[in-house]
């Protein structure tokens, strides 16, 4: 990894100003990162992706890290999010990419290529399978197979998690990174995230006694740092992507029953978190029929949520093996 051949810029879209890490000339590859994260957590594939002769750019998406923060908790809908990826392709000078999504980053991905499929010419998911069309379930239906304490409920009361997790962000990203780690013993059963009744958040994931073999104090030392410009509302404009997951449902109702026409991949770890949700098994048995073009769905063993961290060899070659095959502009080649 070459830190510094990443160049750093900011491009303004749809009234909000993006952080970007940019390498490489050719064809588009934009990156999605997820929660809690920002382009540094795809640090491990912007060298080989680049020097396999892809312009290799991942935003810090809106409300998080360098990126600002808009204080409206209700912009941040997958409609906003989704306009801010075709925005910003096009304030890229490009007409299409590929677009590639971890954790939050795939739903913001899987949505935008069905809504856009002249925009967006290929697209690859990360731990999360499509559900469409708006993304993750529901928090009534959350509540029904999971109870009050799971996280993503808990996430929907205003300032509680906010606090929690910006109090010590370093103690923060270790606890998080560190607990869906596919080397956790406890991730060799998947499980939700549940945060038992009465507790804080941030004490339902313990500090680690040493961190995951992939992640160093240095990345987490990196993550604080790019986290440090929204001071006490660190975490607030990521929380709010979870704050309207309601309100994507209601937004995207009239996309029922649509599909990803493009070509698509999706990899994900058999020790990640989101194979223990509820109707995971059918969402992966039912890729092909959603995504017709479906290139491959890839398991990886012993891997656990954190997908292009834990595993940037064999994602870096599933990506550029995607890339590969797809119809298009070819690939830079010095």
């Amino acid at each position: 990894m070459t830190i510094a051949a990443i160049e750093h810029s900011y491009v303004e879209v749809n009234g909000v100003t993006l952080h970007i890490a940019e390498q490489g000339e050719g064809p588009l590859v934009l990156l999605l990162h997820g929660f809690p994260e920002s382009w540094y957590s795809w640090r491990h594939q912007f060298g080989p992706l680049a020097a396999a002769g892809y312009r290799v750019v991942a935003p810090d998406q809106r409300g998080y890290a360098r990126s600002e923060q808009p204080g409206d908790a209700d912009a941040y809908t997958l409609l906003h999010l989704a306009g801010d990826v075709i925005a910003l392709i096009h304030a890229l000078g490009e007409e299409q990419a590929v677009v590639v999504g971890h954790d939050w980053g795939a739903p913001v991905a899987w949505v935008t290529a069905m809504l856009r499929p002249d925009v967006v010419r290929a697209v690859a998911g990360l731990s999360v399978p499509p559900i469409l069309p708006a993304g993750m379930a529901p928090p009534e239906a959350a509540r029904q197979h999971y109870g009050d304490g799971f996280y993503q409920l808990y996430f929907q009361q205003p300032g509680v998690a906010d606090a929690e997790l910006a109090r010590d962000p370093a103690s923060t990203f270790r606890r998080i990174l560190s607990s869906g780690s596919g080397d956790n013993p406890a991730t060799a059963t998947p499980r939700p995230w549940i945060v038992p009744d009465g507790s804080a958040l941030i004490d339902s994931v313990p500090e680690p006694e040493r961190l995951p073999a992939w992640l160093t104090p240095d990345d987490i030392d990196a993550f604080v740092r790019e986290y440090a410009n929204h001071g006490e509302r660190a975490f607030t404009g990521p929380l709010n992507w979870y704050r309207n997951i309601q309100r994507n449902h209601e937004l995207l109702t009239a996309f029922r029953g649509r599909g990803i026409d493009q070509p698509a991949l999706y990899v994900g770890g058999d020790r990640d978190m989101v194979m223990s949700l509820h109707g995971i098994d059918e969402l992966l048995a039912s890729l092909k029929t959603v995504a017709p073009k479906l290139h491959r769905s890839i398991t990886l063993p012993g891997c656990g949520h954190w997908t292009q961290q834990e595993r940037p060899a064999e994602v870096n070659a599933a990506l550029l093996d995607f890339f590969g095959h797809l119809p298009g502009p070819a690939p830079a080649r010095a």
